[in-house]
């Protein structure tokens, strides 16, 4: 699973080490000293190794696994195989990630893709750029005439950062990226392909032609948000489309110009956002859901996969299906149309 040609592992912790680390009580009967090297799936562990089991569609797996711990709820502790320890933690997924990130520290921030620290001499940068210490500009990158780079930030291969854009400080911009007419904050990771302020697409159509529509808007990205692989985000035509503090997007993502996306939103792979359409803080959209222009979905709202919200979503509200409609209702219908179908 974990292969050391990529990653760097750290030293082995003890499961005393592990328990203070995830804040699970350790057994009384349980050995403290044993030694943990690794974190592995529930059906490869083996000794030495931890893992988790949060899902009960893997309970089967648990009587059989190998691992010399666990890290569980309280309903699963009586399944743990004697023999294996038991670390009755709230959250076992969040745990098990908490320990992964002890034994890989480096995995949480691409790497540099060629490996170099530094400014490339294959690099091309504007001399009116402005580029703070510790920045690692990789071959075939390009910074325009009056970009800013910040302290500890990786610009990947080939990437472009275009005139006057601005990029914080410890952030990663993945190969082949394109920003422009866009500010980035601090501790942003962008994945390799992603389009940033390129035009929005706006058009007056009439008759005769469809005429194009300035779009004089940024792109701003807020701290801590992470863009997945070949996402797109338009800047705005007449304001700027904004993406919250720790907001994390999918791949193939696409949101259109004026979007406002509030802090803490997730947007699974391939959703699309609409022009001008607004989502509040802590907002969750499923994969293959598209949001309607204009419309605002509400704090917290959580909106199911291959969904079309059309209209605006109460804050807490949870919906599904096209189109959207409160998920009571939608599994409901659902319900109805599968037993209409199964009579003669």
């Amino acid at each position: 699973m974990s292969d050391p040609v990529f990653f760097e592992k750290t030293p082995a912790l003890t499961l005393t080490q592990i328990a203070e680390l995830v804040g699970a009580d350790l057994p009384s009967d349980q050995d403290g000293s044993i030694q943990i090297e690794d974190v592995a799936p529930i059906e490869e562990a083996g000794e030495g190794q931890i893992t988790f089991l949060d899902n009960p569609k893997y309970v089967p797996l648990l009587a059989e696994t190998k691992a010399s711990a666990v890290l569980c709820a309280k309903r699963y502790v009586g399944k743990v195989p004697e023999g294996v320890a038991a670390l009755e933690v709230k959250n076992p997924y969040e745990a098990f990630s908490q320990i992964s990130t002890a034994f890989y520290p480096q995995s949480l921030k691409p790497l540099a893709y060629f490996g170099q620290d530094g400014i490339s001499q294959a690099a091309h940068i504007h001399p009116n750029a402005k580029i703070e210490a510790n920045v690692c500009i990789e071959p075939g990158a390009s910074v325009g005439a009056g970009a800013e780079i910040g302290e500890g930030t990786t610009i990947g291969v080939n990437a472009v950062i275009g005139t006057g854009v601005r990029v914080g400080r410890d952030c990663h911009i993945g190969a082949n990226a394109v920003l422009q007419h866009s500010l980035i904050g601090d501790h942003v990771i962008i994945h390799p392909g992603v389009c940033c302020g390129q035009d929005g697409f706006g058009f007056a159509m009439s008759p005769m032609g469809h005429k194009k529509v300035p779009q004089i808007g940024r792109v701003i990205v807020q701290d801590n948000v992470e863009i997945g692989a070949n996402s797109t985000i338009d800047r705005g035509a007449n304001r700027d489309t904004i993406i919250g503090e720790g907001t994390k997007i999918d791949n193939q993502v696409q949101i259109g110009h004026n979007v406002e996306v509030g802090r803490h939103c997730v947007l699974v792979s391939q959703v699309g956002l609409s022009g001008s359409s607004k989502l509040e803080d802590f907002v969750a959209i499923g994969g293959q859901s598209g949001v309607a222009g204009h419309i605002t979905i509400g704090m917290g709202a959580q909106i199911a996969a291959v969904s079309v919200a059309r209209d605006d979503i109460p804050a807490g509200g949870r919906y599904g299906g096209v189109p959207a409609k409160p998920v009571r209702q939608w599994f409901r219908e659902m319900t109805a149309l599968k037993k209409l179908a199964e009579k003669d």
